[in-house]
């Protein structure tokens, strides 16, 4: 074996087809300088056993894009490399044996439409024409994906192997990387049996070893390895190459020619999580021993499916791990706890079909310091501390494997992992018939279920059983008072003699203001795409308070923290746990707030936007003057352990004001009839405050300037593309959710970024962007007769580029 060089410019942990396609990318990019090092054989983790499906349609825009990228590029990397890939285009067929599935897939359908990749709607005979082994009589339908196929995953890694390899990659293996090296705040390399390697960028792609190593330099990597089973079935009559992929998700299975024979996989309901001993050094292209037990279930609905298969013999029936993560979607990108350390890691089976697409923006993303495109559904700053918890992790993968498969219903809760994180008042809100959802650990209360309601969901893509209880809450909210708990608000302090000009360089507004103002900003990248969206209260003259989403709290703390120069004196400190946050909103909330404070809060003794301690009970809380429903309230921030004294006194003063309590199905359709956006859906880092129609809290004129403030001057120059528009369907039936088509005279010009439905505008309510008419300007976007396209059918829609709740912001300063 050839020596390790001394030094490169990146290395990359992991040989598998994850590993080979950075390799393969970074080179097509020009970066040749790059190690990879494998600790046994290339594929001889878990890629060597992949069943070989290759898909292109996922639940988002960009998800889709990398996918369609990964099948185009191994329709060409034969040509390309001169290496067999097993590469096929046999298409897809995915069956719904339920009429809800059947109303997902055709969602999917829609969807599809956005995302650019032909879908067509089955019925039941087509099914049968197209797959002639199949029984059909308990079907609904289905979709096909001519362009869906399959591979052979040990060819396509050593095709991308060769490929790197050709440009100048050197790939290394029987070289196990026993640590990650960091200088400071950067990894600065890896220690091997052989010696050690300086590089500027070190790539995790580890697979179910990515977590420990990871860990063992402080990044979180929250993964887990189970159990996946397929069957290898003798030939039967029919059986040919070019029979689609079949997945029949209602059975949680899938189908697949395989050399002359037919292979059949399943993502179970109930995994079985497997590695919790850790893995063995010796693990090299090892299978381990499966529970025929576990999987029989899955054979008898595969041999119902496929008559045929009784009489088939079983050559193979197969066990091997894969790793999985929380929330089924895999970890990638940069890791905030450690600079120039990339993950691309945890593919939960889809490793594969999403490899090529994986590479290309890793490779993208260490070249140009930022993300090519909008992945923050992958990105690993996503993740919390505690999910890489050990038990957490096998209590969480034994379900998320299953949901693979499972029907994606609207607001679908986890089951496994509950509990972790609970504000100070979560036995009181069970008690007043909180029904709590998950969200990043987060218990949180979603809706309210009245006395003699069970408070549990029943899933549909309709109207679900507690849409009429939330509308309850949703006009509390408009005509009399509600109280929210939004404890898992993530919180900051900033603070120091230079804070106020390190936040001023990162925020779009300007944030020097006088104490006891609370500014509502976004911190922009250089491309001027939104990175965070989130509120800044000026405490003192050297502190401010900074309180954004839960799902970023990671994100959101280690953007701020990577921008605070080294010589500056400005100190971050979350505080997220420290204080709980009541919102009191509606026409009567000063009224009740009043009754309870000694403090003036009229209009003019506590204006909009700003921001005070008052006294309250027995206490001191922090008061804002802010709203996300579009209503007068206040947020109160109040010290953990006075939490549940002040919301017994709010809760029994405001018996006598109508007190309702309100969860976030409430928040969210107030929020949309107000059209304030929610980032990572409405404003992504791809979206620039102008297109989004924030222009009015981006102040050009700072001294300084701020990160961002050229490409909007650019953008402003050039005009705008597309336009955030609020849009509202005429039939007050159908329900939206996200990604259904909007249609603009026939022509295909956006989608909905978010939706839910508006009960006092009274019908479901969306925003989405729409691609603004050749030489027109943002209003020329209200012209022309608007759809937009739920499940395969279009709904006339009315659309505004002013919130058509409140346009005037009377309310909120009433």
């Amino acid at each position: 074996m050839a020596a390790l060089p001394a030094r490169c410019e990146v290395i990359i942990v992991g040989g598998g087809v994850i590993g080979c396609s950075v390799a393969y990318h970074l080179t097509k990019l020009g970066i040749t300088d790059v190690v990879l090092l494998e600790r046994k054989e290339l594929t001889s983790g878990t890629t060597w056993h992949a069943a070989g499906l290759v898909g292109q349609l996922r639940s988002s825009i960009n998800m889709t894009k990398l996918a369609r990228y990964t099948s185009e590029l191994y329709r060409e990397l034969e040509t390309e490399t001169g290496q067999a890939t097993g590469y096929r285009q046999s298409g897809s067929i995915s069956i719904a044996s339920t009429e809800e599935r059947l109303e997902e897939l055709k969602r999917s359908a829609s969807m599809a439409k956005v995302f650019g990749l032909k879908v067509n709607v089955l019925e039941v005979d087509e099914i049968g024409e197209r797959y002639p082994l199949i029984e059909t009589q308990d079907l609904f339908g289905g979709i096909h994906i001519p362009s869906d196929g399959y591979a052979n995953a040990v060819d396509i890694t050593q095709a991308l192997a060769k490929g790197a390899r050709n440009r100048g990659a050197q790939i290394f293996t029987n070289t196990a990387v026993e640590e990650i090296l960091r200088t400071g705040s950067k990894v600065s390399g890896v220690r091997t049996a052989e010696g050690e390697i300086q590089a500027r960028h070190v790539v995790i792609c580890g697979g179910m070893w990515s977590r420990d190593l990871a860990a063992s330099v402080g990044v979180n990597l929250p993964l887990h390895a189970c159990e996946h089973y397929y069957v290898l079935f003798e030939s039967v009559a029919g059986l040919h190459p070019d029979l689609p992929v079949l997945r029949d998700y209602n059975a949680c299975t899938y189908y697949k020619y395989d050399a002359g024979k037919l292979l059949v996989g399943a993502f179970e309901p109930h995994a079985k999580p497997w590695g919790m001993d850790g893995i063995s050094e010796d693990f090299c292209f090892d299978e381990i021993a499966g529970d025929f037990d576990h999987f029989e279930p899955v054979l008898h609905d595969a041999m119902r499916r496929l008559p045929a298969l009784g009489q088939a013999g079983i050559q193979k029936f197969f066990c091997g791990p894969e790793s999985f993560t929380p929330d089924v979607r895999y970890h990638l990108g940069e890791a905030p706890e450690l600079q120039n350390c990339f993950v691309a890691a945890g593919l939960n089976s889809i490793g594969l079909q999403s490899a090529g697409g994986v590479g290309k923006v890793t490779a993208e993303w260490i070249r140009d310091k930022r993300p090519p495109v909008d992945l923050w559904e992958v990105d690993v700053r996503r993740n919390m501390p505690f999910q890489n918890n050990r038990q957490y992790l096998r209590e969480r993968v034994s379900e998320s494997l299953g949901l693979l498969y499972a029907t994606h219903y609207p607001y679908r809760q986890y089951e496994t992992g509950r509990g972790v994180r609970k504000s100070a008042i979560h036995d009181r809100l069970v008690s007043a018939g909180a029904c709590h959802g998950e969200a990043y650990g987060w218990e949180r209360p979603n809706w309210y279920a009245p006395e003699g309601i069970e408070a549990r969901y029943e899933y549909s893509y309709g109207r679900q059983n507690w849409f009429e209880h939330s509308a309850a809450e949703h006009f509390a909210v408009r005509e009399g008072v509600a109280l929210f708990d939004l404890s898992s608000f993530a919180k900051f302090r900033c603070e120091g003699r230079d804070a106020a000009d390190v936040l001023n360089r990162i925020c779009a507004n300007n944030v020097d203001v006088s104490v006891g103002r609370v500014i509502y900003t976004q911190w922009l990248n250089e491309l001027g795409g939104i990175e965070a969206d989130l509120t800044i209260t000026r405490l003192s003259e050297n502190a401010f308070l900074v309180v954004s989403a839960a799902e970023t709290e990671v994100r959101d703390f280690y953007w701020l923290k990577q921008h605070i120069p080294e010589t500056a004196h400005c100190v971050l400190t979350n505080v997220t746990s420290g204080m709980g946050v009541l919102s009191i909103m509606g026409p009567q909330a000063r009224a009740l707030l009043q009754s309870l404070s000694p403090d003036d809060l009229s209009h003019k003794g506590f204006p909009f936007a700003t921001s005070r301690e008052i006294e309250l009970g027995l206490g001191y809380v922090r008061a804002s003057r802010i709203t996300f429903v579009g209503e007068l309230g206040w947020e109160l921030y109040i010290p953990t352990e006075f939490m549940q004294d002040i919301y017994d006194r709010i809760v029994s003063t405001g018996q006598a004001f109508g007190l309702v309590h309100a969860g976030y199905h409430a928040l969210n359709s107030l929020r949309l009839e107000k059209a304030y956006r929610h980032w990572s859906h409405d404003i992504t880092d791809e979206d620039s405050p102008l297109e989004a129609g924030l222009g009015f809290v981006i102040k050009f004129d700072k001294p300084q300037g701020f990160i961002g403030r050229e490409a909007l001057l650019r953008q402003q120059e050039q005009g705008l593309s597309r336009q955030l528009l609020q849009l509202k369907l005429c039939d007050p039936e159908p329900l939206i959710y996200h990604n259904e088509p909007i249609w603009r005279d026939g022509a295909l010009v956006g989608h909905i970024t978010s939706g839910a439905y508006g009960h006092t505008l009274g019908g479901a309510i969306g925003l989405g962007y729409v691609d603004v008419p050749p030489d027109g300007d943002r209003k020329d976007v209200l012209t022309g007769t608007y759809e937009v396209e739920v499940a395969c059918e279009r709904v006339p829609a009315e659309v505004s580029l002013d919130p058509m709740y409140d346009p005037k912001n009377a309310r909120i300063r009433s």
